[in-house]
């Protein structure tokens, strides 16, 4: 009796000695992009260091939905494509869209032409044809259209596109000229139309428009390639009064409308504008933002304004790049170093000097990147996918860097740190995710996470600092010890539970 009690107290220890020992290891992945050479490596082993980080995730803050990730269909890109070899063109494009790629989920094309087309087009070349009888995209189908369907083809779970219009003809604008000017009242409804075929035209190749922008840079680019201006509340009635009803006249109202398509440094005034009624927000669905107002000031304060105003709209970053600069060849460590002219660093008016110091080229996207999901943004959109050497082409010589870079002539492609820096979000953050709210107790280090419909969690960390930073992670009192180097971008992949 006595071994049969002694037996049961020794199992009842057991039992419990196991539920007070229950294993609290968090499980991950982790993949890295550094300046010493990773390249969305996957990482198994850690150093310790000095520097340790607490980052304990909260999955029950649940923030934005993500919309997605990806670049912009572009003529200059598609042309080089047409340029390259069979193998070449699909490496590149399976490298963005494929599942084993950057999985690209949410892009941009151009509706007309744009200063990286190769010449100025538009799609209604018959002038006062108030009707459109003559809309043709002839142009695209050469190049454009055919990439498009490629990455379609590449593409395991399909990416939303919307279309941006950089100007309409000339004919319909008071100046009548490809750069600046404004649309005529009296074409308004024609340029509504153009809208509503633009979407059809493209339906009849087996390309579905998941949405637009209303107007590419409607406060204009200093005059010097194809723009088109509109103050906030002229956008406003544009979409209130003509696009909007159009649209939804014509069995198209589940297309999304976001406004504005400019700097973040403006945004209030269009935010006020867009939403200063239900009549006005009737047939907004978001708006569209760019990052050109900065090299390294992503606006927190503008953006987390935009949200409040509208928290059930769209907020969609809709065009980036290093820009007013010549891709550099082959030398991925010129991507990690401060030498990213942008425009600003030439020509912005001495005030917004200090808003454009150099900055290096991938230092500058992942800032931005988390700097936005951190503030309500709910998807990113690159600019050009591919572009040459020299930065284009562009009809305009307006040359930028691409995360990939090509040489037609001798037929060779050049990945840069920039495109596995857009992979790190894209191939992981996948659409209908839900940002989550995090603690992190270093602000050297930039953090951000989110919970996929299978139920993953992904945090992307960015390491500006030369010295490499230990990292204890917790998600629901279960812990995983890592390290992530200097100069460096790193995804952890934590699968459900």
């Amino acid at each position: 009796m006595k071994c049969l009690n002694y037996i049961a107290i020794v199992l009842a220890t057991l039992i419990m000695t196991g539920c007070n020992t229950e294993d609290k290891t968090l499980m991950v992945e982790v993949f890295e992009t550094s300046a010493a050479g990773n390249k969305l490596t996957k990482i198994n082993e850690f150093k310790t260091t000095d520097s340790v980080v607490t980052i304990t995730l909260k999955p029950q803050q649940k923030l934005q939905t993500i919309t997605g990730f990806g670049g912009a269909f572009t003529e200059a890109s598609a042309y080089l494509l047409n340029k390259l070899s069979k193998e070449n063109r699909r490496k590149i494009i399976d490298a963005y869209f494929s599942k084993e790629g950057a999985h690209y989920s949410l892009t941009r094309t151009h509706m007309n032409s744009c200063d990286f087309s190769l010449s100025n087009y538009s799609y209604t070349p018959v002038e006062d044809d108030k009707e459109l009888e003559h809309f043709t995209i002839e142009e695209d189908k050469d190049d454009l259209i055919p990439f498009i369907k490629e990455a379609m083809a590449a593409s395991t779970d399909g990416f939303r596109i919307f279309g941006s219009p950089w100007t309409a003809a000339p004919w319909m604008k008071d100046n009548n000229k490809w750069v600046g000017g404004k649309l005529l009242p009296e074409y308004y409804d024609t340029w509504a139309l153009f809208f509503s075929k633009y979407v059809d035209a493209y339906k009849a190749e087996g390309i579905d428009i998941w949405g637009f922008t209303v107007e590419n840079e409607p406060l204009g680019n200093g005059n010097n390639w194809e723009s088109m201006h509109y103050t906030p509340d002229e956008m406003t009635n544009f979409v209130q009064n003509y696009l909007g009803p159009k649209l939804e006249a014509d069995g198209k109202g589940d297309l999304k409308i976001l406004g504005y398509d400019q700097n973040r440094e403006h945004l209030k005034e269009w935010i006020d504008s867009q939403y200063k009624n239900e009549e006005t927000s009737k047939y907004f669905d978001g708006t569209a933002i760019h990052w050109y107002a900065s090299t390294f000031h992503y606006f927190p304060v503008e953006l987390q304004y935009a949200h409040s105003k509208a928290p059930e709209k769209l907020l969609i970053q809709s065009e980036a790049c290093i820009d007013a600069e010549v891709p550099v060849w082959k030398d991925d460590a010129w991507y990690w170093k401060k030498e990213a002219t942008d425009w600003g660093w030439d020509w912005a008016p001495e005030d917004d000097k200090h808003m454009h110091p150099k900055y290096a080229p991938v230092n500058r996207y992942a800032r931005d990147i988390i700097g936005c999901l951190n503030n309500w943004v709910d998807g990113w959109v690159d600019w050009n996918m591919v572009l040459d050497k020299k930065g284009g082409p562009n009809w305009f010589k307006n040359w930028c860097i691409a995360p990939v870079v090509v040489d037609p002539e001798a037929d060779e492609v050049y990945f840069t740190p920039l495109y596995h820096t857009m992979a790190h979000f894209s191939k992981y953050m996948r659409p209908n995710a839900k940002v989550i709210g995090l603690d992190n107790s270093d602000n050297t280090l930039m953090a951000t996470a989110a919970i996929n419909l299978d139920g993953s969690t992904v945090v992307v960390l960015f390491n500006e600092l030369n010295t490499p930073k230990t990292i204890n992670l917790s998600l629901n009192e279960r812990h995983a010890k890592i390290a992530i180097d200097a100069k460096a971008i790193q995804t952890i992949v934590i699968p459900k539970a």
